[in-house]
């Protein structure tokens, strides 16, 4: 039992941030959520917003090409060649919808589905009517409104400190990944092409090799 309880306490741990904006945060969501790479790994998703911690670190934004390089070579589902409507679309109602989310399941059933949306099929996620058609068809419309109430407030509040969050842990793009391994050691990764380092950083030497076999994603950065 003792042995057990170590064991379930050296769990390695990842903090992904996140924007709906971000095609590099959307491969980052997609990986953690789908690779069996990561199923040992407990995941928490933070909700910030990215034109905030931009303006914050004064950084300019990723380019096109790498959202489909990278969305190629690890086969996410991604809109082709075109890019969303309005892009950078403002992302500012969506993410405090997400900030006040109360639950995990919740919050990842909604990046699920906003992350396909945006993303895959190209559909402009950022209008009020289309936020919240979507909301309805996650949640019911009941708890679609309740999750629209809740941001104007709590969700902005959340938002905020997320955000501020992000920016003190090293922050200043995404993805980013705050990681801690089985020895307790933390660190900071940004970009979808640090995944290999985070990999190694959480000790997933069983998983490696089979990745490296697998994607030819995992093969350009292991």
């Amino acid at each position: 039992m003792l042995t057990k309880f170590c064991q379930m306490a050296t769990k390695p741990k990842v903090t992904l941030f996140v924007d709906t904006v971000s095609p590099f945060a959307y491969a980052a969501y997609h990986l953690l959520r789908n690779d069996p790479l990561f199923r040992n790994v407990e995941v928490e998703y933070v909700p910030i917003l990215l034109g905030g911690l931009m303006h914050k670190c004064d950084k300019d934004k990723w380019i096109n090409l790498e959202r489909l390089r990278w969305a190629t070579h690890f086969s996410i589902p991604m809109l082709s060649p075109g890019l969303p409507p309005d892009f950078p679309a403002p992302s500012l109602p969506i993410m405090r919808c997400l900030a006040s989310l109360s639950s995990t399941s919740q919050l990842t059933s909604a990046l699920d589905l906003l992350f396909k949306k945006h993303w895959a099929d190209g559909i402009a996620t950022h209008k009020p009517e289309i936020l919240k058609q979507t909301l309805v068809e996650l949640f019911g419309e009941e708890e679609a409104n309740k999750v629209l109430e809740k941001s104007k407030a709590e969700g902005k509040e959340t938002l905020i400190k997320n955000t501020e969050r992000a920016f003190d842990e090293g922050a200043f793009g995404l993805p980013w990944f705050s990681a801690t391994n089985a020895k307790g050691e933390k660190e900071g990764f940004w970009g979808v092409d640090h995944m290999g380092q985070l990999v190694q950083f959480l000790g997933l030497e069983g998983e490696l090799q089979a990745a490296r076999s697998g994607k030819k994603g995992w093969r350009a950065v292991l």
